[in-house]
């Protein structure tokens, strides 16, 4: 699947970038995001027409400050997208009130941005003999636990855990073959 986002604030540099994008991935794109809802009334008809014509496949809108939440849930309510990217961690829970449950009742999918707390929640892991724990769902490290924590929540549809090197995508990937984690483990 191919994701990616607008952001250009003007009008016509963002229909480059976007047609730019569709040349790149070979004509279609399978979810076109406007990032951090960056001029999303100008965006949101041109990637409706891309949608309609079959160039794109879903059309998502992102934003990673509380104080835009309110603006994403009347789009999420408009019905003209189908999927959000939002940050979502233990420690950064907002979404929870408003976004994860109207996601949810509009089978909207859910991006989670931000599962380490841009890294900071993975420095601070618990003791190893506190992590025993996390065998029993094929896991071992805090940041498996971070990442299943976000995943396990039944509204999220998926997260993308932000590294550029290789040892941390590694230690990522048992958590799509783990075991989730109950209401009461998370």
């Amino acid at each position: 699947l191919i994701a990616t986002k607008v952001w250009a604030g003007s009008v016509r540099e963002g229909r480059e970038q976007i047609r730019r994008a569709l040349d790149w991935y070979g004509g279609v794109v399978d979810l076109y995001q406007i990032h951090n809802l960056v001029a999303w009334r100008e965006y949101l008809p041109y990637l409706e027409e891309l949608r309609a014509a079959g160039t794109i496949r879903a059309i998502g809108i992102t934003h990673y400050s509380s104080s835009a939440f309110d603006e994403m849930a009347s789009i999420v309510e408009s019905g003209r997208v189908s999927a959000i990217q939002i940050p979502l961690n233990p420690q950064e829970r907002e979404v929870e009130r408003r976004l994860l449950p109207l996601a949810a009742a509009r089978g909207v999918g859910v991006v989670v941005m931000r599962p380490l707390g841009q890294g900071a929640l993975a420095r601070r892991a618990p003791a190893a003999r506190e992590l025993g724990f996390l065998a029993e769902h094929g896991l071992r490290t805090w940041a498996q636990a971070l990442l299943n924590w976000g995943v396990s929540d039944p509204r999220v549809s998926v997260s993308i855990p932000a590294t550029g090197r290789a040892a941390h995508m590694e230690d990522n990937c048992p958590v799509g073959r783990g075991r989730r984690f109950d209401a009461a483990t998370r």
